[in-house]
């Protein structure tokens, strides 16, 4: 049984095909899924998702990628935060690939997304592209060892993801790792720690193969999983249970 640690079911992708989508993924064994908040505009579509359905849960935060003026702040994130559906923080962090240059508004807001969690308890869901050494810093001086969460979609160096590790984090590999010219991220999965570890879809981005250039749903997440298992030379059982258990650690998920 697998768990797609990181979703978009709220996306008009998935949303359109709602009912397909979850029958699919029961019938591929993905028994739960993280439904991920990008913005508090669509955080309500989220919240009636894990309402609706006892195997989906959500977040509450707002992507990198969001625009500037965004005036999300900490008392609004923990007013959301409070619904037990609610089991993260996020996704938040830093993104400087799509940026001219670094900005100040992203490294600000992340830091009060690190502060609300911190304030309820719950775990971060941290984006970083192009932002390793900002992300690791504030993470740091923002005392997030005391929460954890996961570096989603990891596309990071080993070096990265065993400091991530260190401040108490997960890493989550998505469909990227099934991708041929994906071999540095292959070793990361071989490399780290299984009890540190969490698979994740992304959907309905990143399709892994063979369903690449495919709308990706949660049903394919164990794709993600068959690819680890081959690179670390164990069943896709094993990666199946220890990434049920590492989510269910992380997000305070009964089994």
């Amino acid at each position: 049984m697998y768990i797609d640690s990181h979703c978009h079911l709220d996306f008009p992708e998935l949303l359109s095909d709602l009912d397909g989508v979850l029958a699919r993924m029961a019938c591929a064994g993905v028994t739960h899924a993280l439904c991920v908040s990008v913005n508090l505009q669509g955080y309500p579509a989220i919240r009636r998702l894990a309402a609706a359905h006892p195997n989906l849960y959500a977040s509450v935060g707002v992507h990198p990628d969001q625009p500037e003026d965004d005036a999300t702040s900490v008392e609004d994130l923990l007013r959301e935060a409070c619904d037990p559906r609610v089991v993260a923080i996020g996704e938040t962090g830093l993104d400087y690939f799509r940026l001219d240059a670094d900005a100040p508004w992203q490294r600000e807001r992340f830091r009060r997304h690190v502060r609300a969690a911190r304030a309820c308890g719950k775990p971060l869901i941290v984006h970083t592209r192009a932002a390793a050494e900002h992300t690791l810093a504030i993470l740091r001086e923002e005392g997030a060892e005391t929460v954890g969460g996961v570096m989603h979609c990891f596309t990071e160096s080993l070096a990265f993801a065993k400091a991530a590790i260190e401040l108490g984090f997960y890493i989550s590999f998505s469909g990227i790792v099934t991708f041929r010219n994906a071999a540095d991220l292959r070793e990361v999965a071989a490399a780290i720690p299984l009890e540190r570890m969490l698979i994740e879809t992304d959907s309905p981005y990143l399709a892994p193969v063979p369903y690449r250039g495919r709308t990706n749903e949660p049903s394919f997440v164990a794709h993600v999983a068959e690819c680890i298992a081959t690179v670390r030379g164990v069943e896709a059982g094993v990666i199946a249970r220890a990434t049920s258990e590492n989510f269910r650690a992380l997000f305070g998920v009964p089994a």
